[in-house]
């Protein structure tokens, strides 16, 4: 069985005592590939550094919209310049999020729109963060023509209504941890409808861990828990599910 965990954080502090430990279990678990994400100025060199290191681990690079408000235009150009590199496969995470009070809504608005037209221009899939700002996400993506890319709803947590929107952009959705907790009742419904080639899996490790270890740091091996909820919602078995979103992930960010 192989697994692809497209959205994870394995450079973290929270892995520092014991990331190659982490690593070994995720492999042990049938996880052959794993995107990490580096999101700001401290996270893409030690995402670039992982890739580089591992090769079942490649990286996405982009600017978090927690982090809009430090951004620079060197940083775009630096961004710009690491799609080139043969391990970076995605433009992410970015987008946009009303949870968190760090940077302005105006702000990010303008980092979103920055990388999208920068990821049309490369040709590259993007990688949402969309926390709380569905109508705005998906406003955007419209008006800058995010349909010409693709790319992934990472996490998804929306509505099906709202998934409707970003399928018919030509998104994938990508779901984690949330799937396998018991009162989780929309995320469960929208993967039950999602369409088997639009969907991935992921941890979002350290965070989003999925039951039974809810409350403990997440790694990459518990994608195995999310496919396998995900093959109950589907009523697949889990080999199926496993396969089919794998080659999924591999025709998404265009990896041979």
């Amino acid at each position: 069985m192989r697994l692809f965990d497209t959205h994870t954080h394995l450079d973290a502090p929270q892995f520092d005592e014991d990331r190659e430990e982490v690593i070994a279990r995720a492999l042990e678990a049938g996880v052959s590939k794993m995107i990490n994400i580096g999101f700001n100025r401290e996270t893409i060199p030690t995402t670039m550094k992982l890739a580089e290191s591992y090769d079942y681990i490649y990286a996405a690079v982009g600017w978090h919209p927690v982090d809009a408000i430090d951004m620079k235009e060197e940083d775009m150009d630096w961004i710009a310049s690491l799609c080139s590199h043969k391990k970076v496969v995605a433009i992410g995470e970015i987008g946009l999020d009303y949870y968190w009070d760090t940077s302005p809504k105006e702000v990010q608005h303008e980092v979103f729109r920055k990388q999208i037209r920068m990821a049309r221009e490369l040709k590259m899939p993007i990688c949402i963060h969309n926390r709380d700002a569905h109508e705005d996400v998906v406003r955007i993506l419209r008006e800058e023509k995010a349909n010409e890319i693709g790319g992934v709803m990472h996490s998804f947590s929306g509505s099906w209504e709202t998934a409707k929107m970003c399928l018919d952009l030509g998104f994938h959705l990508s779901f984690g941890g949330p799937v396998t907790f018991k009162n989780a009742r929309v995320p469960k419904e929208v993967l039950a409808q999602t369409p088997m080639d639009r969907l991935l899996i992921e941890t979002d490790s350290p965070y989003l861990t999925p039951h039974p270890f809810r409350g403990k740091r997440n790694e990459s091996a518990h994608v195995k828990l999310v496919a396998e909820a995900a093959a109950e919602i589907k009523g697949i078995d889990l080999q199926e599910l496993a396969e089919i979103t794998y080659a999924n992930a591999l025709e998404r960010f265009g990896i041979v």
